[in-house]
C-alpha cells in the first residue's frame, strides 16, 4: 500500500488570533466586479509589503478540497514507485525544470554560483527531500515527463496534475490582478507578463527521519532560500516543519499548516519588478515540532507538500516598475533582467 499523504481539511485551534501571517480572501480578486476587490487589494500588498507572506483563504471556487486532496494523494503514490521507475524520467537538466529529482541533487540556497552550493552542501549536507517537477504542457521542446507510460495510475496522475497546474496558473493572475490594483496600476497591468504560464508545479517529499537524523538542527529538510519567481503557492500537509525569517531578521517563526489555507509568498522576481517595496523572504523547511513526542525515540514521520511556483514568462523584461523608484533615494535597485536568465541561473547553481 502506498504511503498517505493527505490535505489538512480540519485542524483545532485555527483561530485568527492564531496567525502570524495576514489572512487574505481570494473570492474578491477572482471576481472585477465585487466591491471588496480593491480593499482586498490594498491588504494583500500590505502583506507582501510587511513579511513577503500571507495565507490564502476563500479560495474553493476555484480550487475545491477535493483537488487538492486528489493531489496529494497522488503524490505519495508517485514517490512510492520503485526508484527506477522514477529515474526513467529524472529531470534532464536543470533549466529544463521537468520530471524526478532524487535525493541529494539539488540544494536550495541564497548562493548564486554552483561553486558556492557546493560549499553549503559541504558544511550543511544535502537537502533531505525528493521532488518530481512539472511545468506547462505547450513548450515546445520541453516536454513534461510523465509517468504515464508505466500503468493506468501514471494517465490518472498526468490528467490530475494537468487540471491542477491550470487552476493555480488561473489563481496566480487573480494575485497578479490584486497586486496590480493595491500598487495603483490598471488591474490587467500583469496580464502581458503571465499570460504564458511559465510556471512550475513542485511535488515534495521529505522521508520520514530516524531520531537524531537532525543532528540538532544541523541537517535540514530545505535549506534556507528565497523563491526566484513571482508569487509562490504551498499546500502543505499537518507535519510542519515550514519557518519563514521575521521581518526584522532576528530569527524564524513557524508558518503552521492551518485548514482552509494556502501559504503564498512572494519571489525574487517581484521583490526586483516592485523595488524592494515587496519583500522576497527568505524560509527554510527544519526539524517539526514534537506532535506526540514519540518522535524523540521513533522519529519524524515523513512530510509532503505541493509548491506551485509562478514565474513572469520567460520572455519578459523585469525592472522597476512606474511609482517604486522616482522618489526613492538612489532610485532603481537592480539592473532590468531577463526572466528567463534569471530563473535558469538559479536553478543551475542549485541542482546538480
Amino acid at each position: 500500500m502506498a504511503p498517505s499523504a493527505t490535505y489538512p481539511q480540519e485542524m483545532a485551534g485555527n483561530t485568527d488570533a492564531d496567525s502570524q501571517l495576514p489572512l487574505i480572501p481570494l473570492a474578491p480578486l477572482l471576481n472585477p466586479s465585487s466591491p471588496a476587490l480593491l480593499p482586498t487589494s490594498r491588504a494583500l500588498l500590505s502583506a507582501f509589503r510587511t513579511s513577503g507572506f500571507l495565507y490564502l483563504t476563500d479560495y474553493t471556487s476555484l480550487l475545491p478540497p477535493s483537488l487538492i486532496s486528489s493531489v496529494f494523494s497522488h503524490s505519495a503514490k508517485f514517490f512510492a514507485r520503485p526508484q527506477s521507475q522514477k529515474d526513467q524520467i529524472a529531470l534532464r537538466q536543470a533549466s529544463s525544470n521537468r520530471g524526478y529529482i532524487r535525493m541529494g541533487r539539488e540544494k536550495v540556497s541564497q548562493a548564486l554560483t554552483a561553486e558556492e552550493v557546493t560549499l553549503e552542501r559541504e558544511e550543511g549536507g544535502e537537502d533531505m527531500k525528493e521532488t518530481y517537477e512539472i511545468g506547462r504542457e505547450d513548450e515546445v521542446g520541453n516536454p513534461n515527463r510523465w509517468p504515464d507510460g508505466f500503468d493506468e495510475e501514471g494517465v490518472v496522475f498526468r490528467e490530475t496534475m494537468q487540471e491542477f497546474f491550470l487552476k493555480c496558473k488561473e489563481m496566480h493572475g487573480a494575485v497578479m490582478r490584486g497586486v496590480a490594483l493595491g500598487m495603483g496600476l490598471n488591474e490587467d497591468f500583469f496580464e502581458e507578463y503571465v499570460s504564458n504560464g511559465d510556471n512550475n508545479l513542485r511535488l515534495l517529499h521529505y522521508p520520514a527521519v530516524a531520531p537524531g537524523g537532525f543532528q540538532g538542527g544541523k541537517r535540514m529538510r530545505a535549506g534556507a532560500h528565497s523563491d526566484y519567481g513571482s508569487v509562490t503557492f504551498l499546500f502543505q500537509d499537518d507535519r510542519g516543519g515550514l519557518q519563514v525569517q521575521k521581518a526584522d531578521g532576528s530569527g524564524w517563526m513557524d508558518v503552521e499548516p492551518r485548514a482552509g489555507c494556502i501559504v503564498v509568498n512572494a519571489g525574487d522576481l517581484m521583490a526586483r519588478w516592485s523595488n524592494d517595496m515587496i519583500r522576497s523572504t527568505k524560509h527554510r523547511v527544519v526539524e517539526p515540532p514534537l506532535k506526540t513526542g514519540k518522535e524523540k525515540t521513533e522519529g519524524h514521520p515523513p512530510r509532503y507538500s505541493v509548491a506551485y511556483f509562478c514565474n513572469p514568462n520567460y520572455e519578459s523584461w523585469i525592472e522597476a516598475l512606474p511609482g517604486t523608484w522616482e522618489n526613492v533615494e538612489g532610485g532603481k535597485r537592480y539592473p532590468g533582467i531577463n526572466s528567463r536568465d534569471y530563473l535558469f541561473s538559479r536553478l543551475n547553481a542549485t541542482v546538480g
